[in-house]
């Protein structure tokens, strides 16, 4: 085992990755209360946006949560309008999952709070390095073990910092 290092919250990356995750958590929540959604539900929305149809299994299956944890998001979703279960029309005892009109409204401007936030977290950075940061994060993340574009928070449960 190595020797504890000495060194400075401030030069440990863990650390740093932290306090800014933490940050910009707490702020794109702030900024998505004004739509009135989390970001376990931009996230579920973004997903939902990228292929509708899919069954409430297969949702959670592909974002790696619990099937309850998404009935409960989906619930969410219906009690605000922004989603709706149809029967599947291959199998009888599944429910389809679609977006409404009402959340095809409320996307373009949750996605451009989650655009203003991410400007303003990189505001420091020009853009080789915004594009050399995001690769290194990419990378860094592909060995998570986490499905690529899930929250890990999402898992635990559909609080309101479960997903971004």
């Amino acid at each position: 085992m190595p020797a504890p290092s000495n060194r400075p919250l401030g030069e440990r990356t863990n650390f740093l990755l932290s306090q800014l995750g933490f940050h910009t958590a707490a702020r794109f929540t702030d900024r998505l209360a004004s739509l009135g959604i989390q970001p376990s539900h931009f996230g579920l929305l973004m997903h939902l946006a990228q292929g509708e149809g899919r069954t409430q299994q297969q949702l959670a299956e592909a974002l790696g949560i619990h099937r309850k944890v998404m009935v409960g998001l989906l619930d969410d979703l219906e009690q605000r309008g922004l989603a709706e279960r149809r029967r599947h029309p291959a199998d009888r005892r599944a429910h389809a999952i679609h977006l409404t009109d009402a959340a095809r409204a409320l996307l373009p401007e949750a996605v451009a709070i989650a655009d203003a936030e991410e400007e303003e977290l990189l505001t420091g950075l020009d853009g080789g390095e915004r594009r050399q940061l995001l690769a290194l994060l990419q990378r860094l993340a592909e060995h998570s073990g986490y499905p690529r574009g899930v929250h890990p928070g999402l898992r635990r449960s559909s609080g309101p910092h479960g997903m971004g």
